[in-house]
C-alpha cells in the first residue's frame, strides 16, 4: 500500500520512522511525505504539496494510488482536508472539519463539556476586550486566558496576577493571534499535575494508546514562557491505571458519544490534556492529532504496526484489532531548540553529530532542519528531538542526554531537567522499599 504523510515537523518524522516499518509499506508499498524535512526524507519520498490545496492533494493521491493519508498537523484538519479526501473515496486518518473543532475552538469544546457533564475548569466565552476584562473579575487570579482558535501552540496565558491577566486579554483582542483571537475563553485555574492521554477512535470504538507528560515552559524548573513543548516522557506514571480509567470513563468516552450523537462522529486520535486535581482528572483541552513532542516517545514504545492501526481507524474497523501493545520501557525526548525560541529563533546555524548521537542507540527526529549546500542547518524554533528508551525514567533520561551531548550545534539549547520530577519520584519509591 502507498501511504501519504502530511507534515514537516518532529511529530511527522517520528510517524514516518514508524510507518516505514509497517507491513503495509514492506509488502510493495511506498511512503510519501509532503512537504517533509531532511529527517523524514530518510524514510519517505518527499514531495512539494500544499495541504490547503485540497484538489491538488486529492489529485496526487489518485495519481499515486494512495491507500491511506495520515494528516500530521492540526491546521489541515480544521480546514476540512479529511472531508475532501473522504469525499474522493480516499481513506484518511484524522477527523472531519466539524469534529476537529475539538481543537479548532476552545469555546466549542468547553460548551460540549458543559452539555455532556464532562469535568473541566469553569469558564466564560468572551468576544471583546471589555467582556473579557469583566469576566476576569468573576474568576480573580490566578486565571487562565486562551485565544479561542488555533494559535500555533501560543495564545494561552496562565496569569498569576490580575495585571498579567488583563494584559493577556488586551493582547488577544489587539490582534496578537489574528483570527484565532476573535474570541477568547477565560478559565478557572486548576491545581494539580498535567498529563496527556492518547486514544484512537473510529467514532464507535475506543482504543487506549498510552500516556505522556510534556514540559511546556522554556526554562528549567518549569520557568519562562510556554512553548510547543521542550521535552516529554512516556508513560506518565502520575496518571495511574485508576486515574486513566476514570479519565476514559468520565472524559474521553462521553466526548466520543456526544460527538456521535450530535452528528459529528470523531475519527482519529483524541489527545486529551488532563489536569490531575484533588477531585480527579479534569479536561484542560483536546488536540485533534498526535502531540508534539509526545508522539516521539509514543512511537519509540509502540510495539504494533502503526500503519495497520491507523488504517483500521480510517476504515471504521478498530473493533477488529486487539489492544495496541507498548513496551514497558520508558521513552524520553529532549527538544533541542534554536536560541531565541519561543520568540524569534536564530536560524541558519550548522548541526553536526546526529549520526554520532544515533550511534548511542537514540533516535534523533528532525523538527526544524534544512539542508544547505549539503550541510544540516537550523530552519525553525524546535529543531531536533533526541529520544531514547530505558528501563526507568532515570535510565531513559541519561541515554537521551548522552545523545544530546554527541551533537554539536552552537545555536541550539535544551532543558536539562526533562523527566526530573518523575526521576525524583522513582528515587523516593526506591527509598521506601
Amino acid at each position: 500500500m502507498n501511504i501519504l504523510l502530511l507534515g514537516s515537523g518532529g511529530r511527522e518524522d517520528a510517524l514516518a520512522w514508524k510507518l516505514a516499518q509497517s507491513r503495509l509499506i514492506a509488502n510493495g508499498g511506498k511512503l510519501w511525505a509532503a512537504p517533509g524535512n531532511p529527517g523524514i526524507a530518510r524514510h519517505a519520498e518527499c514531495v512539494s504539496l500544499d495541504a490547503t490545496d485540497h484538489p491538488a492533494v486529492v489529485a496526487f493521491c489518485e495519481a499515486q494510488r494512495i491507500g491511506l493519508v495520515v494528516v500530521g498537523p492540526e491546521a489541515p484538519l480544521v480546514d476540512g482536508l479529511a472531508d475532501s479526501l473522504r469525499a474522493a473515496g480516499i481513506p484518511v486518518f484524522g477527523p472531519s472539519k466539524a469534529a476537529a473543532q475539538l481543537e479548532g475552538s476552545k469555546g466549542f469544546t468547553k460548551d460540549l463539556c458543559a452539555r455532556a457533564n464532562i469535568p473541566t475548569a469553569g469558564y466564560r466565552r468572551v468576544t471583546s476586550e471589555a467582556e473579557g476584562l469583566a469576566a476576569l473579575a468573576q474568576f480573580g487570579a490566578p486565571v487562565v486566558i486562551k485565544a479561542d482558535g488555533l494559535a500555533a501552540g501560543k495564545g494561552v496565558t496562565v496569569a498569576m496576577t490580575m495585571a498579567e491577566a488583563e494584559g493577556a486579554v488586551r493582547e488577544i483582542f489587539a490582534g496578537a493571534f489574528g483570527a484565532a483571537g476573535a474570541e477568547a475563553v477565560i478559565e478557572e485555574f486548576l491545581e494539580g499535575e498535567e498529563a496527556s492521554l492518547f486514544v484512537l477512535t473510529d467514532g464507535a470504538t475506543l482504543m487506549v494508546l498510552a500516556s505522556a507528560q510534556d514540559h511546556k515552559r522554556v526554562g528549567e524548573g518549569d520557568t519562562g514562557p510556554n512553548t510547543g513543548g521542550m521535552g516529554a516522557y512516556s508513560p506518565a506514571r502520575v496518571l495511574t491505571p485508576e486515574l486513566e480509567s476514570q479519565a476514559i470513563t468520565q472524559i474521553v468516552a462521553p466526548t466520543a458519544r456526544a460527538m456521535a450523537a450530535e452528528g459529528t462522529p470523531y475519527s482519529g486520535v483524541l489527545y486529551a490534556g488532563l489536569m490531575l486535581t484533588a477531585d480527579g482528572p479534569k479536561l484542560i483541552e483536546y488536540n485533534a492529532r498526535f502531540g508534539d513532542p509526545e508522539t516521539q516517545v509514543l512511537m519509540l514504545r509502540l510495539e504494533d504496526d502503526l500503519g495497520e492501526l491507523l488504517l483500521a481507524c480510517a476504515e471504521n474497523r478498530l473493533a477488529q484489532l486487539p489492544p495496541a501493545r507498548f513496551s514497558p520501557d520508558v521513552a524520553l525526548t529532549v527538544v533541542m531548540a534554536a536560541k531565541g525560541y519561543p520568540g524569534t529563533p536564530d536560524k541558519g546555524g550548522t548541526i553536526d553529530g546526529v549520526a554520532a548521537a544515533e550511534a548511542t542507540g537514540a533516535q534523533v527526529f528532525h523538527a526544524g532542519t534544512a539542508l544547505k549546500d549539503g550541510a544540516l542547518v537550523v530552519s525553525g524554533g524546535r529543531v531536533l528531538n533526541v529520544t531514547a528508551r530505558g528501563a526507568t525514567v532515570a535510565a531513559a533520561q541519561a541515554a537521551a542526554y548522552a545523545a544530546v551531548d554527541a551533537i554539536t550545534a552552537p545555536s541550539l539549547f535544551c532543558r536539562r531537567d526533562i523527566g526530573q520530577k518523575e526521576v525524583a519520584r522513582e528515587v523516593a519509591r526506591e527509598a521506601t522499599r
